[in-house]
């Protein structure tokens, strides 16, 4: 084969290359809903794990657990976490379904037998590669103490109970239908005739 004629084959064999890779990353290698290589399952398996640091592991957690830790905890991670995560901390949303990787199970053993001073390091800093932010530092987290908290929270959400997570199905961020609706009932247990909001009634019209 001439030098002209294995230049042509090498750049056509070039092109068609960089064509499918093109069309892989615009319709699936990018995409959550593709079905991961194992190597993105690897790393994603092992992400949680290797970025946790050594030391992180002998911190211990300064706040003693009591019932109001336990509520405070509780409410803060429905407002702020179970989107993501769940009430029960199963992973189980509309949204964690939507990740890749999915939120771990923190019911489950893989995240229960992790030292305190690392489920606190993964809330403050978050995970790389994955959907976990940063809490550390947020303006609307309140600081290391919060985090704490949290970390008592997950070890007791896999006896966490049906009456605690109906408790936080009101702490769940809601849109504004769903907060109208919940005004209306407060205004009927509260003996009023419940009236519809002007943005209601705007959209009615």
């Amino acid at each position: 084969m001439s030098g002209r004629k294995l230049l042509l084959v090498t750049t056509v064999i070039i092109l068609v290359a960089v064509i499918l890779f093109a069309k892989w990353v615009l319709h699936d290698g990018l995409s959550a809903k593709a079905s991961p290589s194992w190597a993105e399952i690897f790393v994603a398996r092992n992400s949680r794990r290797l970025s946790i640091p050594a030391a992180a592991k002998e911190q211990k957690n300064p706040v003693a657990d009591s019932t109001d830790v336990q509520r405070d905890a509780r409410l803060h991670f429905a407002d702020h976490c179970a989107v993501c995560h769940g009430n029960d901390g199963s992973g189980d949303t509309m949204m964690g379904r939507g990740l890749y990787p999915k939120p771990p199970d923190l019911r489950a053993e893989r995240t229960q037998k992790l030292a305190d001073g690392e489920l606190f390091w993964i809330i403050e800093n978050g995970v790389r590669f994955t959907g976990m932010p940063a809490f550390g530092g947020s303006g609307d987290h309140g600081g290391e103490t919060d985090s704490w908290k949290l970390v008592r929270f997950i070890r007791h959400l896999p006896q966490l109970t049906a009456q605690e997570r109906l408790e936080m199905e009101r702490y769940n961020p809601k849109g504004p239908e769903e907060r109208e609706e919940e005004r209306q009932e407060d205004e009927f247990f509260d003996g009023k005739t419940p009236q519809p909001s002007e943005k209601m009634e705007h959209h009615h019209h």
